[in-house]
């Protein structure tokens, strides 16, 4: 969840900021960039030698450096890079001046910057911490969005016993997981995905196929995933491997099999999209035994496969159904005529006459096209981006 996020972790001047190392590191090894400003009375507690060295990056407490050339340490720039920003421990001295938007130091003027999602961890003794003008504080700051990350109770600095310690790392860094799924816009959804190819056996060896890679599924799926879906993924043969705790992968291969395992998780599911390269026809007799070319010439009478997409659609009560329509003319009219006749959401449209969206490349460019009659075109980017693109088009519908 954390992977390649800006975390950036504001230090003040407590005790608790030896703290702050730990903090630093709980983030690091869930693979998060970290950037840290201290206060300049947190110096006291915690060099920026240590911060800087776990973190990998240059620390900041100055608005500008102390060398023969100075240089302005951008706060703005600073609350821009963060996709969440952490105050631990935050003393009833920077709270009360959060609260009050008292700007005089880099710390306080990065914070009145952010835009992104704010913890904060207090951290004061006892009687510091039930004082009124703290308690008015503490509220302030949860009225503008910000979010508290509460003491605990236990020896304090002063030798008094109560509430008021910082959160220990790890408490605080599994709060800010448990808030962050909670929030994710699709938590309480189950998924289902198909993807990639299907293998029709004409015998033990060889087989009916198509180029599809399974890569947008994939990129689909994970894309869900981190959105807090639990994912089911119904993947055809590929070399694609998928990693993820709200991830379950079905490997199959023919569309005989992709049919009923996704139509065993389709009734539970809430979001279903079909993205695999089902083949449409399938051998008739398939041989026990490898065909040998010294034979006479075979003749391989097809039949048709399930449709398991138009099945789906033909089932469908609640579920937000999407489909994929891979055209090489009339592109429009076609996926159009898929749209309506299989009872889709909405489709997504690619078209072999665009260069760089065809199989097993890593970029893609499509159209949505939705059931209000809604024509949404992207440019050609890469299948991470792209799955980004159709994931926010259904969380616009089913959040409309």
């Amino acid at each position: 969840m954390l992977r390649g996020k800006n975390i950036l972790i504001g230090i003040t001047g407590g005790i608790a900021a030896y703290k702050s190392a730990h903090l630093v590191r709980e983030f690091i090894k869930a693979g998060a960039n970290v950037k840290c400003i201290q206060t300049p009375a947190s110096k006291n507690f915690i060099t920026p030698l240590t911060l800087a060295t776990l973190s990998k990056n240059e620390v900041f407490s100055e608005f500008t450096t102390d060398e023969e050339n100075p240089r302005w340490n951008d706060h703005v720039t600073l609350g821009l890079w963060a996709d969440l920003f952490i105050i631990a421990p935050a003393t009833a001295n920077t709270l009360a001046k959060m609260s009050q938007g008292i700007c005089d130091n880099l710390l306080m003027a990065t914070y009145l910057s952010a835009k992104c999602p704010i913890y904060f961890a207090p951290a004061m003794d006892l009687d510091m911490y039930k004082h009124p003008s703290t308690a008015e504080s503490l509220q302030k700051l949860q009225s503008f969005g910000n979010t508290i990350i509460l003491p605990e109770s236990g020896e304090l600095a002063s030798g008094l016993v109560g509430l008021g310690r910082m959160a220990e790392p790890e408490n605080i860094f599994n709060f800010i997981i448990a808030d962050l799924n909670e929030k994710l816009p699709l938590k309480h959804h189950s998924v289902l995905i198909t993807a990639g190819p299907t293998y029709e056996a004409i015998d033990p060896v060889r087989f009916i196929g198509n180029r599809s890679s399974g890569k947008m599924g994939v990129e689909l799926a994970l894309n869900l995933a981190n959105k807090g879906a639990e994912v089911n993924l119904i993947l055809g043969p590929s070399l694609i491997s998928v990693s993820h705790n709200n991830i379950v992968v079905s490997n199959v291969e023919s569309a005989k099999e992709m049919y009923s395992t996704a139509m065993g998780f389709f009734k539970n599911s809430t979001i279903v999209i079909a993205a695999a390269a089902v083949a449409d026809y399938t051998p008739k007799v398939v041989s026990a035994q490898k065909i040998k070319k010294e034979l006479a010439t075979p003749v391989i009478e097809l039949i048709k496969t399930k449709d398991i997409l138009a099945e789906m659609g033909a089932q469908k009560t609640s579920q937000f159904l999407v489909g994929f329509a891979l055209e090489t003319h009339n592109e429009i009219k076609n996926a159009k005529s898929k749209l309506q006749s299989k009872n889709l959401d909405l489709i997504v449209l690619n078209s072999l006459n665009d260069k760089g969206a065809c199989f097993q490349s890593n970029t893609n460019k499509i159209t949505i096209l939705t059931k209000s009659n809604k024509k949404l075109s992207f440019e050609l980017k890469s299948k991470q981006d792209v799955a980004e693109d159709i994931v926010n088009t259904i969380l616009t519908k089913i959040n409309a």
